[in-house]
């Protein structure tokens, strides 16, 4: 963990929505830009053993262990196939006592960088109670297509991955246990 640069900046009703666009499995995201630390090109993971499947493994970034999530997996779709444009963005999102922990996820590619005035972010549709809609913080329309609106630290909260990955593993070694 290191010490937070810069918090991301949340807007009054006036403001608008800063963003980087990206796509991910043919749909359209956002993700606001104070948490975006930098977006590199794709070039390799290592995999680590025993990690849930939205893990996809860990990169070095100038001397530091970042693990790389595949969004895509995460939203419960199939993984991310690597292309020439595949890229990973470095966020840094917020913990306690002022600090940050730098996650990398997967994205096909990046779109633009945007302003959004919140009079044309849509509110999160209620999709019942079955459905988990917390992790978006809005609908906009780029381009004549719905662009989602990713609210980061629901999407990759760090102690729910973190509790998702020891589940994981909890359950793959009770498997193991029971076909010994």
């Amino acid at each position: 963990m290191k010490n937070r640069l810069q918090p991301p900046q949340t807007g009054a009703p006036g403001d608008k929505f800063h963003c980087v666009t990206f796509i991910l499995g043919g749909d359209l995201f956002a993700i606001e830009i104070g948490y975006i630390r930098e977006i590199i090109e794709f070039d390799g993971i290592t995999r680590v053993p025993m990690m849930p499947d939205f893990v996809r493994g860990i990169i070095n970034l100038r001397g530091s262990v970042v693990p790389v999530i595949d969004l895509s997996v995460r939203f419960g779709r199939d993984g991310t196939d690597i292309k020439p444009s595949t890229c990973v963005a470095i966020l840094a999102l917020p913990q306690e006592h002022a600090r940050y922990h730098e996650v990398g996820i997967l994205l096909d590619a990046v779109c633009e960088v945007l302003e959004i005035p919140h009079a044309d972010i849509e509110p999160t549709p209620t999709f019942g109670t079955s459905i988990r809609g917390d992790f978006i913080e809005g609908i906009a329309t780029v381009g004549g297509k719905f662009a989602i609106l990713l609210d980061v630290r629901k999407a990759l909260s760090v102690s729910e991955l973190s509790a998702m990955a020891t589940a994981i593993n909890l359950e793959q070694f009770a498997d193991d246990a029971q076909t010994v």
